[in-house]
């Protein structure tokens, strides 16, 4: 029994030291539960405030700007614009800029005199997840009005709302489209992290040493097979999306696919960048997990993105699936154009060119 035990305590000892001395599975012993409670913690927020909101107020009066000095005290919602018009307020809401409208028409002040007619119309962008029942609560709010209105006649549902570019407010509406940027980043991140590791396990990077490749062509030549790989899939789940939950394509299908494109392309240039840093096929792993954990958490795919707090939105601005959110729930959903999203379209790139230079960089053609 004792000479089990120890045969038992050799083989714990042994595996403890190899632990240890790999650096990256010890260093996640720790860090993955932090990770993950923070990721959680920040991510989670049911309690949603600061929405991004325009405000087009055509009474322009005191009353006015007293109603909009209530609803702001809700802490729900944010402005952050105040557009000239209708057509411009679409626009906003449109590319993404808003996420909620409020409509208060010339008429305010009349219409608060009246019980029947509502005096301010909420518009609420529903193609993000939650957003239409935060909404409707702050719809809720009593009106109370100073200047000699009778604060008695003002029914709470006063305010209309009205969810804009998904009026059924289908969750699978808002969830497939963003589901194609959960999936490639699984599949790109994962199929590249561990290209030059396989490599080095397999025997490869020694004939690849001797030919006259260049560090970037090498890099750039591992990556378009994978690109086919992500168009395919990226067809599949719109395909699918379409036949079995009805999910609308409002947008340019030509628009759709460059969005992919970019979104493709920085993936895989993150992946080979993790394939830089990993020693095994089995670090390389635990990398692409670190890096899609959060991309699912806070690029907005769940849980509302005003929601979390500023430091979580600061991470998330260096995810490319965030981006990609804003991108092809604008186009497909809210049949916005490309120049509508240029602004997530640079920051796509953007990553896209610092992943390539880095992992360029980082990869030397030797073997140590």
């Amino acid at each position: 029994m004792s000479g089990s035990f120890r045969r038992l305590w050799a083989v714990a000892t042994k595996e403890t030291v190899q632990l240890r001395r790999d650096r990256l599975t010890f260093g996640m012993i720790v860090g993955l539960p932090i990770l993950l409670i923070m990721l959680f913690g920040y991510a989670i927020n049911f309690d949603v405030r600061g929405l991004h909101t325009a405000v087009l107020d055509a009474a322009g009066s005191s009353m006015s700007r007293e109603l909009m000095a209530q609803l702001e005290a809700t802490q729900v919602v944010t402005v952050v614009a105040y557009p000239r018009g209708d057509l411009e307020l679409a626009q906003l809401m449109r590319s993404g800029e808003v996420t909620v409208g409020i409509v208060i028409p010339e008429d305010f002040e009349r219409r608060l005199q009246s019980t029947s007619r509502p005096v301010v119309q909420i518009l609420v962008d529903g193609s993000q997840p939650t957003l239409s029942n935060v909404v409707e609560r702050l719809a809720t709010v009593p009106i109370l009005m100073r200047h000699g209105v009778d604060a008695n006649r003002l029914q709470v549902r006063r305010i209309s709302v009205q969810t804009l570019f998904n009026p059924e407010r289908r969750t699978a509406v808002q969830v497939v489209p963003a589901l194609i940027g959960v999936i490639l980043s699984m599949t790109m991140v994962i199929f590249t992290a561990g290209a030059i590791v396989r490599e080095r396990e397999h025997g490869n990077l020694e004939l690849l040493i001797t030919t006259p490749l260049g560090r970037s062509e090498l890099m750039i030549g591992k990556l378009l097979p994978y690109v086919a790989i992500g168009l395919l899939q990226t067809t599949l789940v719109l395909v699918v999306g379409s036949l079995l939950f009805d999910v609308p394509v409002i947008g340019s299908l030509f628009a759709f696919y460059v969005a992919a494109l970019m979104f493709i392309a920085a993936t895989l240039a993150m992946g080979l960048f993790v394939s830089t840093l990993a020693q095994t096929q089995f670090q390389s792993f635990q990398l692409a997990y670190i890096t899609i954990l959060p991309s699912i958490l806070l690029s907005g795919f769940m849980f509302p993105f005003d929601g979390m707090p500023k430091f979580a939105q600061g991470i998330a601005q260096f995810l490319p699936l965030t981006h990609f959110n804003v991108m092809v729930r604008g186009i497909l959903l809210r049949g916005a154009a490309l120049v509508d999203l240029w602004v997530p379209a640079v920051k796509l790139t953007a990553f896209f060119i610092v992943m390539m230079i880095v992992a360029v960089m980082r990869f030397k053609k030797r073997l140590d």
